[in-house]
């Protein structure tokens, strides 16, 4: 399974900033062959509450809690290595849609943003704000392609 960055989280203890956490990300799940997933952090109210977190289920589509948000990286392989097959003028079969407002930046690899009318191929440092409409990621590269993504909880446009 790829590594995931080591994940470190600020607090304040005596009234001073101090690091709370540096260990390596332990919520790490291969959902499907090459298909990794780590939901990092989450809120579950807002304005978010500096001083708690729950440790969140790593789900495979995310369930981000009403008035909350996630915080993942995901690595996404090859569409040949999850067996998945596009055909084209058909749905993608990993079309999905969730009630989010997500910001997602695309770190290294590169992957194809299909909507129900047209795609465009996203590669490293490009930005995706993925406004609650149904989608699919496709990988048709022979390398896997990293993602960070933040959904936020947003009410339906």
């Amino acid at each position: 399974m790829n590594t995931i960055p080591r994940r470190i989280v600020t607090g304040t203890k005596n009234g001073k900033s101090v690091i709370v956490e540096d260990q390596p990300t332990e919520n790490v799940v291969e959902h499907l062959p090459g298909l990794i997933i780590s939901d990092i952090w989450n809120t579950k109210t807002m304005p978010a509450e500096l001083d708690f977190e729950t440790r969140i289920p790593n789900t495979g589509f995310p369930q981000t809690p009403q008035n909350g948000t996630y915080f993942r990286y995901v690595v996404i392989p090859p569409d040949k290595e999850l067996g998945v097959e596009f055909k084209p003028g058909e749905p993608h079969p990993m079309m999905h849609q969730t009630q989010t407002l997500d910001y997602i930046i695309i770190l290294s690899g590169e992957l194809y943003l299909i909507m129900e009318e047209g795609e465009t191929l996203l590669k490293p440092g490009d930005i995706v704000i993925q406004r609650g409409t149904n989608h699919a990621w496709s990988n048709r590269s022979n390398e896997p392609c990293i993602q960070l993504a933040v959904l936020i909880d947003a009410n339906g446009g």
